[in-house]
């Protein structure tokens, strides 16, 4: 265009269950009531797997990915800052945002204290709720819609943000919103729909299994009925960045590798820099987002049919990189830094002026940067024989007002890359600092 905590007290017994690749299911394990003897089991394997991690937002690279403990491994839920940021980049995404359609203050807070419940839960590979699946008896509707029911926690990870509109008279949080948090600015070029722009609220769910991400929004919105309604959403897969220095670098729909050069989980440095919210960044009403960070989604439809009829000389003129390796042109290796100032063997920029590595790099943008998280899409087609699909553009910062709105306004203005592309979902959201056990998403917003 990168510890294990114990579920809540109402946590059941458990019963064994099989589970993919043998062993038990966290899901049977914490979902259904059974022996005590085994509960004890699930809480020795979350402490081993608390010892491996020290928060959410501190991975370390052993402990998260294909590495020991492995893709169905349980993400921390608690921490000093949301999961689902730093956390090394799943492959799949169900991002959904959403209007709050009551205008009772307490039925939003009641919410949005369920949802933190049955998003511990089912980050740790429970149900949304104990006993869930069939526990109620048949005269009950569900709590759970069971289809994640034997899939293990598959690295879950559950965010959620505030939109600008929610800091409306409806709920008395004017006076609370965050000096930072302002609708963005149409740019050049932009083709925004509004049915995939703004929201009160959003929901990130990632996953290494694309059916435990639609489970867990599926249950959150399925919870939240009467209280709040779907305004759009996205489905992701084949993340286009890493946030981890254990991670290759994943290629875009256009086929080049993605997000080299973003930030990782493991430079807390440039996370301070770039992506927590300071206590001093905001004070007065907005001092509840300190340790947190803002959400910018855009929605990137990619001209498919138009690149992959393009020469592979222009393609990487406008990248302003290697297609195979992913160097930077007139470099050997992926990392080379791009030489800016290098010259082809026609005398021209080696880096052409309207390359996109060139406009999007911070030595370009005044050392602007940001952590990237976004994910390829493909949604059917046009209705006119092109394929729907490109690249569903997440980014947390610090300030999208000083960090993402430059960065896009130089790139409307110049980017090659603009005749293959078009943006048409735009929105931001305020995500919160992490939780820690027995408190709620948005307590210190509320309070």
């Amino acid at each position: 265009m990168t510890e294990s905590s114990p579920l809540p007290s109402d946590t059941p017994d458990v019963e064994a269950g099989p589970a993919a690749g043998g062993g038990l299911s966290r899901r049977r394990l914490l979902g259904v009531s059974g022996s005590a003897a085994l509960a004890g089991v699930v809480a020795g394997a979350a402490g081993t797997y608390a010892a491996g991690r020290a928060s959410a937002s501190e991975p370390s690279p052993a402990s998260a990915g294909s590495t020991t403990l492995g893709l169905d491994a349980p993400i921390a839920f608690h921490g000093p800052h949301q999961a689902g940021i730093v956390t090394p980049a799943q492959d799949r995404l169900h991002f959904v945002a959403l209007d709050v359609v009551t205008k009772d203050r307490a039925e939003l807070v009641e919410l949005l204290k369920t949802w933190t419940r049955a998003a511990e839960r089912m980050t740790a590979g429970a149900e949304a709720a104990p006993g869930g699946l069939v526990g109620g008896g048949p005269n009950r509707v569900p709590e759970d819609t069971g289809e994640a029911y034997g899939l293990p926690a598959s690295g879950l990870t559950i965010t959620i943000g505030f939109g600008p509109s929610l800091f409306d008279e409806r709920f008395g949080l004017a006076d609370r919103r965050p000096a930072a948090l302002e609708e963005l600015p149409e740019f050049a070029g932009d083709q925004l729909d509004p049915r995939r722009s703004g929201g009160d609220l959003c929901i990130q769910a990632c996953a290494n299994d694309p059916q435990v991400a639609v489970h867990a929004v599926r249950n959150l919105v399925r919870l939240g009925f009467g209280v709040v309604s779907v305004r759009w959403s996205q489905l992701g897969f084949g993340r286009t960045s890493s946030t981890s220095t254990a991670q290759a670098t994943p290629r875009n729909m256009f086929g080049f590798k993605d997000g080299t050069n973003n930030l990782k989980a493991e430079d807390p440095a440039g996370l301070t820099e770039h992506v927590w919210v300071a206590p001093a960044d905001e004070t007065g009403g907005g001092a509840w987002m300190a340790g947190g960070s803002y959400l910018v989604a855009r929605r990137i439809r990619m001209h498919i049919e138009v690149w992959d009829r393009t020469n592979l000389q222009e393609q990487e003129d406008v990248i302003g990189r290697d297609k195979k390796e992913g160097a930077p042109l007139g470099a050997a290796r992926e990392f080379d830094e791009p030489d800016f100032a290098r010259k082809g063997p026609d005398g021209s920029p080696a880096i052409p002026l309207n390359a996109h590595v060139r406009l999007a790099h911070a030595s370009q943008l005044g050392g602007i940067r940001i952590l990237r998280r976004g994910y390829n899409f493909t949604d059917g087609t046009d209705g006119v024989g092109h394929l729907d699909a490109g690249l569903f553009f997440i980014a947390f910062m610090r300030n999208p007002g000083t960090q993402f709105v430059p960065m896009q306004r130089a790139l409307a203005k110049a980017d090659g890359l603009n005749e293959y592309i078009e943006h048409n979902g735009s929105a931001v959201f305020a995500c919160p600092p992490g939780t820690q056990p027995g408190e709620w998403w948005g307590q210190a917003l509320f309070a």
